[in-house]
């Protein structure tokens, strides 16, 4: 029977498609470059940096970390979203990726559109943190202070998060403080400390190092409930009921990302997030693993803009 040249060069092509590796199983190839957009010491830099050591252990390639700061993240988020879509440049996403949509005027990218979701990591709420010095020692006595002294309080942020608990607190409370802005939630921690700001909000890790060090002193955490990691901190809720604010820690790729790639990323990170020692270190810098895969991610970014939305109208934030 004779068989035409054309079957047989389908043959060929078929024989030499199907013996191509998928992008999946060759990745990666080389060292995976992950954009932190926050400062070294950040809460968002804490975790990618033992996150990556068991992403490399388990992927055999490099996850170099490259911290990008500026603007409440937009500055590295924006240096992603313009990346190609290979799963070889990363973004290490906080809250704050879905709360700058609503924080300023203009931001260079559409979050839930122009980015492939890849894997929830771990969450926190944030700590009122405070001097040891400062009169107040209660969610009580910190709010009559601030209803005291109007308009002579000075409080910093340095993240999305901290700057709408401050707003939150405002509003919710009725008290009337000065708000400044900081590159990093370090950097305001740094000044309370000095004395120039009475307060300010922060991840948990940073806030349990800070309290452990007997340098400063928590007031509440901002939670509906208070922590597992710190019982007994009191909640703002438990004051200011409706007070319910938590932070996050996820991967983001480029839009485009293929989504096998973004699945051998999910389950290496959900791998390493299953470790008991991984845990333990999470646990000690205040965060609880809290995974979500690709496609849950995608309809999580979405609530979470929305919800942003809500909180900073709540919170009477005019966007910058």
């Amino acid at each position: 029977m004779k068989i035409s040249r054309l079957l047989i060069l389908t043959w060929i092509a078929l024989g030499a498609l199907l013996a191509l590796p998928a992008a999946g199983q060759s990745y990666p190839s080389k060292p995976v470059r992950l954009v932190v957009p926050f400062p070294a010491g950040s809460a968002t830099d804490t975790i990618a940096r033992l996150v990556a050591i068991d992403l490399q252990e388990s992927l055999g390639q490099p996850f170099v970390l490259d911290n990008k700061p500026g603007a409440q993240g937009i500055i590295g988020s924006d240096i992603v979203a313009h990346s190609a879509p290979d799963g070889y440049t990363l973004l290490v996403a906080a809250v704050s990726f879905a709360a700058a949509e609503s924080l300023f005027k203009k931001v260079p990218y559409d979050a839930a559109k122009d980015f492939t979701p890849v894997s929830r990591m771990v969450s926190t709420p944030l700590a009122l943190l405070v001097k040891q010095d400062f009169p107040a020692r209660t969610p009580q006595e910190f709010i009559a202070y601030l209803k005291a002294n109007p308009g002579k309080l000075s409080a910093g942020y340095g993240s999305s998060s901290s700057q709408v608990c401050i707003a939150l607190l405002r509003s919710m409370a009725k008290v009337d403080v000065i708000d400044a802005a900081y590159k990093g939630i370090p950097l305001a921690i740094n000044d309370v400390l000095g004395g120039t700001l009475a307060f300010t909000f922060a991840d948990l890790g940073n806030a349990m190092g800070q309290v452990k060090g007997g340098t400063l002193r928590a007031i509440a955490v901002t939670s509906e409930k208070r922590s597992a990691l710190v019982p007994d901190w009191p909640a703002l809720s438990e004051v200011l009921p409706g007070y319910d604010l938590d932070a996050w820690i996820a991967l983001m790729a480029p839009k485009g990302l293929p989504k096998d790639i973004a699945q051998k990323l999910h389950d290496a990170t959900l791998k390493a997030l299953a470790k008991p020692d991984l845990r333990a270190k999470l646990s000690s810098v205040g965060f609880t693993p809290s995974p979500l895969g690709p496609d849950q991610m995608g309809a999580f970014i979405k609530a979470e803009v929305d919800k942003w939305a809500r909180l900073v109208k709540q919170a009477g934030i005019q966007p910058e």
